[in-house]
């Protein structure tokens, strides 16, 4: 019995040090920079991942509105 329980530790203990903890933890999401007129969409950037704290900064950015446009962060 207590073959078969370190047998089964050492299983689990090999699964864990080969499996990747990034996948499981990773926080990221498409973003791109937005500008509207008149609440209409008339420029989108080209989109890019951003993962973890850069993801944390681009959407701690306020939008800024000029006049009749405002141009934002969106993340998917």
């Amino acid at each position: 019995m207590i073959k078969k329980l370190i047998y089964l530790f050492s299983l689990l203990a090999i699964s864990v040090a080969f499996t990747s903890c990034e996948g499981l933890l990773d926080n990221c999401k498409v973003c791109s920079l937005n500008t509207y007129e008149n609440g209409a969409l008339i420029l989108e950037q080209s989109e890019a991942e951003y993962c973890d704290a850069e993801l944390i900064s681009i959407q701690a950015i306020p939008q800024e509105t000029n006049g009749n446009l405002v141009t934002r962060w969106e993340c998917k």
